[in-house]
């Protein structure tokens, strides 16, 4: 079974991006949070690479 990168539903702040990123990467949510905010804060792009990757990745289905 190959992985696959989805919003997350349950570490969700805004749009479960962060933690679709955790989850995939196996590590903690808050350390992806982090890094995106100091991402953000160096050159601004961070903030139209969210709104990007919120539009672009699926959200996992509910089964």
């Amino acid at each position: 079974m190959s992985k696959r990168l989805y919003k997350s539903r349950e570490n969700k702040m805004i749009a479960g991006v962060c933690g679709g990123i955790a989850e995939y990467f196996d590590i903690d949510p808050t350390l992806v949070r982090i890094g995106w905010v100091i991402f953000c804060a160096l050159g601004g792009s961070g903030f139209i690479a969210y709104i990007v990757a919120a539009i672009i990745m699926p959200s996992r289905a509910v089964y």
